[in-house]
């Protein structure tokens, strides 16, 4: 049965960081056997790791075009790895998987974190071997000893959220058609065989599922991204973003975007990106190309919702927050970073590598469907995105304690419009649409603007400051056409005349009997404030 990863992606450490990668040209069992036992104690909670035979390495990289396997060999080779399970305290047995890759036979180990921590291995299969736990530590497989001994020894039996069995779910509650859709956007060899083998090994397959055959349970992350509602099981497990449509607190929209991770996280992003990420264009006097830049990055504001994914706990029932301002993005996410990234370590670095993952599993498939990098790029990305951008340098805050605050700023041509927008109001109204221009006509008079006559041309018609005009007194529709010299039809009463009565810039004066041949037509209180408004000065 095949593997649930693209296998092209996994040899060329696309989805999997290299730490976790181990090639073997040839079949080297004691050598097998050490890493077999630390990729399942898998020190760091990063997810277990793999091991690929038949592909020789340089530093770390592979060599390719593989070396590869004799077919004959293969079943003797699992037949081994069997035997080297045995030979691991308590026993572990990797997944393995024949494939052939550039005509070649290679055999691949999915070694995933053990739920049985600390696990030991035989230092020797000859004379006089020792049984020693063994840890991964960069791309090698030592002895843990020292304080790498004791970390191993505190992560006894200890399981992260993501990867633990939920007893108050049943394997029913897994969707088939999410996992096909994800098997199938990987690129996996197991989509193709959905078919032909039952739903619980498929789930027991790709490590969504675990225990008895008679009692077998999904595991959490099975759940956050192949159950449709992972509300019902993970209390307010969504995305919650606040859109602040200026600077008071006061008038706002909220967006709730729930269902399983992956689509949370790409519909919060496609809302920001449809909806708030806006490009902008400056012409300079002296240069023959305008300046673009963005008010917020996009590449930032995803590595920042993806990491708030990612690293968030789970199995405390806060939503991911995304509060968005006129001058800022901020998204937060509970608890704070896991030890010892903390405060000083954030506002010290801009590269962070952290020694544990809080979310191993859910890492996993983010990266499997490239909606999050390796281990350490997230900061690098939204400071290169920000700077690229001609944006201020985003801001992270923590209290060490009970949330993590990731603030990414407009852009400063935009902080600093918003700006003078605001010192000059009282001689300048800026209007960003026609509502904006009714809500004004009820309030105030000021002085014409070139924007806003733009806009009553754009969204009502072109004519709305001659027919203010003509209407200063009481004028019938056949007069009022005729001034402006249009024929007294239906046609042009719809365009230019009926859509000043709704705006109530134009009252009728027999509104109760709308079609008698005595009907006129006056400017109101309102109308003659939007007509002061645009009229040349």
């Amino acid at each position: 049965m095949a593997l649930p990863i693209n296998i092209q992606d996994l040899v060329h450490g696309n989805t999997i960081e290299w730490e976790r990668l181990e090639f073997k040209r040839g079949w080297n069992p004691e050598d097998v056997l050490h890493s077999m036992c630390a990729f399942a104690n898998d020190l760091n909670n990063w997810g277990g790791g793999y091991i690929i035979i038949g592909i020789a390495e340089n530093e770390g990289q592979p060599i390719l075009p593989p070396a590869g396997l004799q077919q004959n060999n293969l079943d003797t080779i699992q037949g081994e790895i069997l035997e080297l399970g045995h030979k691991i305290i308590p026993n572990y047995f990797p997944i393995t998987q024949p494939y052939v890759l550039g005509g070649q036979h290679i055999l691949v180990l999915w070694c995933p974190a053990g739920d049985n921590r600390a696990y030991s291995a035989l230092t020797t299969l000859g004379k006089g071997a020792q049984r020693q736990p063994y840890v991964r530590v960069g791309s090698s497989s030592i002895i843990a000893q020292g304080e790498t001994l004791r970390r191993l020894q505190e992560l006894t039996a200890r399981i992260p959220f993501d990867d633990r069995v939920n007893n108050q779910a049943t394997i029913q509650d897994l969707d088939l058609g999410l996992i096909q859709a994800h098997l199938q956007e990987i690129k996996s060899d197991l989509f193709s065989e959905i078919t032909k083998i039952p739903f619980e090994d498929l789930c027991r397959t790709m490590l969504i599922a675990k225990g008895a055959p008679e009692d077998l349970r999904p595991v959490n992350v099975g759940l956050l991204f192949f159950s449709k509602e992972p509300d019902k099981f993970f209390p307010r497990a969504w995305i919650e973003l606040v859109w602040h449509e200026d600077g008071s607190g006061k008038k706002f929209k909220e967006h709730y975007f729930k269902g399983p991770l992956q689509k949370q996280l790409r519909d919060a992003l496609s809302f920001l990106k449809s909806n708030i990420i806006t490009e902008q264009v400056i012409k300079v006097s002296d240069k023959a190309e305008a300046n673009r830049f963005f008010n917020f990055p996009y590449d930032a504001i995803e590595e920042a919702l993806s990491n708030a994914v990612y690293h968030k706990s789970y199995e405390m029932g806060s939503p991911i927050e995304i509060q968005v301002w006129p001058d800022k993005i901020e998204i937060l996410s509970y608890p704070c970073p896991v030890p010892p990234v903390n405060a000083a370590i954030i506002h010290s670095q801009r590269r962070i590598v952290a020694r544990e993952y809080r979310n191993r599993r859910i890492g996993d498939f983010l990266k499997e469907l490239r909606l999050t990098e390796g281990r350490g790029t997230g900061f690098p990305t939204i400071y290169d995105s920000m700077l690229a951008n001609g944006s201020p340098e985003p801001v992270f805050t923590t209290d060490d304690s009970t949330y993590f605050l990731t603030t990414i700023p407009a852009h400063n041509a935009i902080t600093n419009r918003a700006s003078n927008q605001a010192a000059n109001e009282d001689n300048n109204v800026i209007f960003s649409s026609l509502d904006e221009i009714v809500a004004f006509s009820n309030q105030a008079t000021n002085q014409a603007t070139n924007q806003a006559k733009a806009i009553l041309a754009d969204t009502v018609h072109d004519k709305v400051r001659e027919i203010l005009n003509i209407l200063s007194d009481w004028t019938k529709r056949a007069d009022l056409f005729e001034k402006l010299e249009l024929t007294n039809q239906t046609f042009n009463n719809e365009k230019y005349l009926e859509p000043l009565i709704k705006l109530g810039w134009v009252e009728m004066e027999l509104p109760e009997t709308k079609n008698s041949p005595k009907q006129r037509y006056k400017i109101t209180a309102s109308g003659n404030r939007i007509l002061n408004l645009i009229s040349e000065k």
